[in-house]
């Protein structure tokens, strides 16, 4: 995919994640008890292009009755574009798998939308400025779906949960980025230790057939810093 100089960032993510295929996943083995796959977090992420910081989101992971929610806001200005704020807020299941989500968009005009999953199927609403709402329903091979949404980083960090840490290797999941309507495939895989400005990380390599996200967790497998180098887009937590 060509991409404008302009759009680098508003679609780094989408880039990443873009198939013309589902590909059906195997579902992740369940944790062992007392190994639960989520915890408790919250802070801030600074978001930089080109080494200039471009924007910051704020985020929290919490319990909700027997699952989870996830919310984060992310504001961005990158270079001569419009400012712009995307909120997400994500339900999950105990295990990762997602329950529903929220997302809503506000630059020139404000768009948003609320998918529900069950059974592998995300219904999906669309709601966009000036249009009725359009529905689409896109069917998975399992309900344990990876939600990695434009500028909401954060969901890496979910993802990095999501990861077997017990059975390690390579793990392939189906993916769904809202904001596209886009579904597709993804390849985890744990890189090791890894250093990054002299800290000592947690590694794991997220790839596609063109692009490659590199993750950096502390210990307690918590999102510490987030790098795609060929588009020149960092993540670090404040």
């Amino acid at each position: 995919m060509r991409m404008n100089s302009k759009r680098i960032l508003l679609v780094a993510t989408a880039t990443i994640l873009l198939f013309t295929t589902v590909v059906a996943a195997k579902q992740k083995k369940a944790s062992p008890a007392g190994s639960p796959v989520f915890a408790q977090d919250k802070g801030k992420f600074t978001i930089q292009l080109n080494g200039q910081t471009v924007g910051h989101e704020d985020f929290d992971i919490s319990a909700a009755g027997a699952g989870w929610a996830t919310h984060s806001t992310t504001d961005l200005k990158a270079l001569d574009a419009p400012a712009s704020r995307v909120t997400g807020t994500l339900m999950l299941q105990p295990d990762g798998a997602p329950i529903s989500y929220q997302w809503i968009s506000q630059a020139e005009k404000t768009n948003g939308a609320h998918i529900v999953f069950s059974n592998g199927v995300a219904k999906i609403t669309l709601e966009m400025q000036g249009a009725r709402p359009f529905e689409q329903d896109l069917t998975f091979g399992t309900p344990l779906i990876a939600v990695l949404d434009n500028n909401l980083y954060y969901q890496y960090a979910v993802l990095a949960r999501v990861y077997d840490w017990n059975k390690r290797g390579t793990q392939t999941f189906p993916v769904l980025i809202p904001q596209d309507l886009t579904p597709g495939s993804i390849t985890i895989e744990s890189t090791g230790t890894a250093s990054v400005a002299g800290k000592s990380y947690e590694g794991l390599r997220v790839t596609t057939s063109d692009l490659e996200v590199l993750l950096y967790l502390d210990s307690n497998h918590r999102l510490m810093r987030l790098e795609v180098p060929s588009a020149k887009v960092s993540v670090f937590r404040d």
